[in-house]
């Protein structure tokens, strides 16, 4: 049988057994909305770089955990020394060659819990995603493959910080923000096989890395802490319809959770005046058409554009517009208006036009 399909096959089971496994634990506990920044508790610190602990999904003084070393400790990021050994581009590790990607992705800005021995700490930043198999239906050594992990982070002044069977009870936060699926291939069979994590600290950023591996496919997440830059203009109505009388259409930089149709609370304002421009023209009617960059599946992003171009109508008729008023296309990734090469580009391209119906 080949192994990139038994490796799909025994990740499809994962998932599809997850949610009964999670209710016979009793593991109910519901995900946060992934536009509501997690509290710091009071008195505490954030963590430097973009790293923060969700308290809200666990206790404020979790109970201690033992270590690798069998001794408990309390993971102290400033334990990990800093780092300025000289670094390729990202994702900076490699497979070796005995190994081969089966599925990857790559997002510029997203979370992923990490393992850290006693607690899981969330990553906000770029995430890099891969699943591998052995190639040519190779052995899999996993141990061979933890080994070139630890060289290739000492090598770059970083260090483990955990290893070992991640605790039920904290890989429960997977579920959180749809990670386990969006992440499926890179966080590997977590809930049955030994991970280990590993931290290159720098002055300007932290590099995060998961690994899980077992006898038939492996995946890692690498993640690189940075803040959240917002691509979204807010366009006043007055600018709207000023495009729409000259050019006949004006696209809206709308910010949606990840990979979803959600409408993030920061691109509210600008819906806000979409509804104003429709007030002051009763007699305008739109079409609200969808379009993404080039990432991921053409098919998922077509799908994609369709769904958040229908959530805009939907806000805009809850605000009391009238539906006959408005139509929702999506385009997919086939109308690009800048260069899918560079990440200015893609976030061009991940707009929401209106366009004045004829």
């Amino acid at each position: 049988m080949n192994r990139h399909v038994t490796a799909r096959a025994y990740r499809a089971a994962i998932i599809t057994l997850l949610p009964f496994a999670l209710v016979a634990c009793g593991g109910d506990t519901p995900a946060p909305s992934a536009d509501v920044a997690a509290p710091v508790p009071s008195g505490a610190e954030a963590p430097p770089n973009g790293s923060t602990d969700l308290p809200a999904a666990l206790p404020a003084e979790p109970e201690p955990i033992e270590s690798v070393s069998g001794e408990v400790d309390r993971f102290d990021i400033e334990s990990v020394p800093l780092s300025d050994e000289p670094l390729g581009a990202f994702p900076y590790l490699a497979l070796p060659p005995e190994l081969e990607i089966s599925e990857e992705r790559t997002l510029e800005f997203d979370h992923f819990p990490f393992w850290v021995g006693d607690r899981m700490v969330w990553v906000e930043g770029k995430v890099y995603s891969a699943g591998f198999v052995g190639v040519d239906d190779q052995e899999f050594s996993p141990l061979a493959l933890r080994r070139n992990v630890e060289s290739m982070v000492a090598a770059a002044g970083g260090r483990k910080v955990a290893e070992g069977r991640i605790p039920a009870a904290m890989t429960e936060q997977y579920e959180q923000d749809d990670v386990a699926v969006r992440y499926v291939d890179g966080k590997g069979d977590v809930y049955n096989d030994q991970a280990s994590t590993y931290l290159i600290r720098r002055t300007d950023r932290d590099i995060w890395v998961h690994l899980s591996t077992n006898n038939i496919f492996g995946g890692w997440i690498i993640a690189e802490t940075q803040a959240f830059a917002p691509t979204a203009k807010l366009l006043p109505a007055s600018e709207l319809k000023q495009q729409l009388d000259t050019a006949g259409k004006v696209a809206l930089q709308v910010n949606f959770a990840t990979d979803k149709a959600e409408i993030l609370p920061d691109s509210r304002p600008q819906i806000e005046q979409v509804v104003q421009l429709l007030k002051d023209d009763p007699a305008l009617e739109l079409s609200v058409n969808g379009h993404t960059d080039n990432t991921g599946h053409a098919d998922q992003n077509q799908q994609l554009s369709e769904a958040r171009a229908a959530s805009v109508v939907a806000m805009l008729v809850a605000r009391g517009i009238k539906a006959d008023r408005l139509d929702s296309k999506g385009f997919g990734q086939d109308q690009p208006v800048a260069d899918n090469g560079s990440e200015e580009g893609k976030a061009r391209n991940r707009r929401v036009e209106l366009v004045k119906a004829s």
